[in-house]
């Protein structure tokens, strides 16, 4: 019955996921600070606008370069494996439009805060950045843990199961790590970019939120590797894999809390980056030539051989990768180094927008 799970896929179909499983790790390490940073606007900033502008310019030069990434990762899925675009964007319609308006709303707050000098104005829109940030982290984090767990689809390669069977236990939990995790990963981040006050509450918010992330990602790797384990994976038995990533993740969030309380902020935003990596990577191992689906026809799957685009599109895809995404890297990593430098109230001037 299984034969297409028989067939081996071409070096170029694995290359491929690889490199959107790399793309999706440099979106969640990047933005995942990002969307952290954002959610701790109205915790740290408290009534103190020098404070939240502090908070905003750790991620004002940034933020959106970083959003590339997520462009990028679903620019490389639709090229390389259109069949896997087409049922997620047609299935996931709904969850994928939350994304959308949560990313809209971080935007426009961040472009718009400072188009007026008012008090109200500006915390409607530290507010809006924060909810921005929630929505996709929180909804990014159900789905990749449906992914996890399996995603139905049909004889059609549609996806045969409904909106609300997404919101089950092992799901939210998902969400909920992804949150955690990333409210941890922007605390430290902020630890990492100021001086005085903010760097002193930044690291005691993120004492605090590494426990629960480390809680989330126990019951996480537990429930994962217990109920849905890699070995049911027909393409590769992973399970190994996933338990030792997962419990690694667990060490790395641990890690951080312990270079946090030694006020070791670069060591600590380090272990929560390595985090969020053998995070995606324990997802990714999951999710290898099933692509998280499974098919309620076996004569009919969807997977990383039938999803794929043409030999010579991956050939083409794999030339201009080689070429544009050093450059890219490149440039990035010169950005972070120009606005390298920590932030403290000092740098912001009385009555500043």
């Amino acid at each position: 019955m299984l034969t297409v799970l028989q067939a081996s896929p071409s070096a170029l179909q694995i290359v491929w996921f690889l490199l959107v499983a790399v793309l999706w790790i440099g979106y969640f390490f990047l933005e995942g600070f990002d969307y952290g940073v954002a959610m701790l606007i109205p915790v740290l900033g408290r009534d103190d606008e020098r404070r939240r502008r502090v908070i905003i310019n750790t991620i004002g030069p940034t933020w959106d370069g970083n959003e590339v990434w997520l462009l990028t990762a679903g620019g490389a899925t639709f090229a390389a494996f259109p069949g896997w675009y087409a049922t997620m964007f047609s299935g996931l319609y709904l969850p994928l439009f939350l994304v959308l308006v949560g990313l809209i709303l971080r935007g426009v707050s961040f472009e718009y805060r400072a188009k007026r000098d008012d008090l109200r104005w500006k915390r409607m829109f530290d507010t809006t950045a924060a909810v921005g940030s929630l929505l996709p982290a929180l909804v990014l984090g159900i789905g990749f843990a449906n992914f996890v767990k399996g995603l139905r689809t049909g004889p059609d390669l549609l996806l045969a199961q409904g909106f609300w069977s997404l919101f089950n236990p092992f799901a939210l939990v998902g969400g909920l790590l992804f949150v955690s995790l990333f409210l941890t990963h922007g605390a430290v981040f902020i630890a990492l970019k100021t001086r005085g006050e903010i760097h002193d509450e930044s690291r005691a918010f993120a004492l605090k939120s590494a426990v629960v992330t480390v809680v989330l990602m126990v019951v996480f790797a537990l429930y994962q590797n217990l109920a849905y384990p890699a070995s049911d994976n027909p393409w590769f038995n992973g399970s190994a894999v996933t338990w030792i990533t997962s419990l690694l993740a667990v060490v790395a969030v641990g890690a951080a809390w312990w270079f946090t309380r030694a006020d070791r902020d670069g060591w600590a935003f380090l272990a929560t980056g390595l985090a969020v990596l053998l995070l995606v990577v324990d997802i990714f191992v999951k999710m290898y030539g099933t692509l998280g689906f499974l098919p309620t026809d076996p004569a009919h799957p969807l997977d990383i051989m039938t999803a794929s685009s043409s030999p010579l599109t991956l050939k083409l895809m794999t030339i201009a990768a080689a070429v544009f995404v050093p450059i890219v890297l490149a440039y990035q990593a010169w950005s972070y180094w120009v606005f390298r430098k920590r932030l403290s109230t000092a740098n912001i001037p009385e009555g500043a927008h």
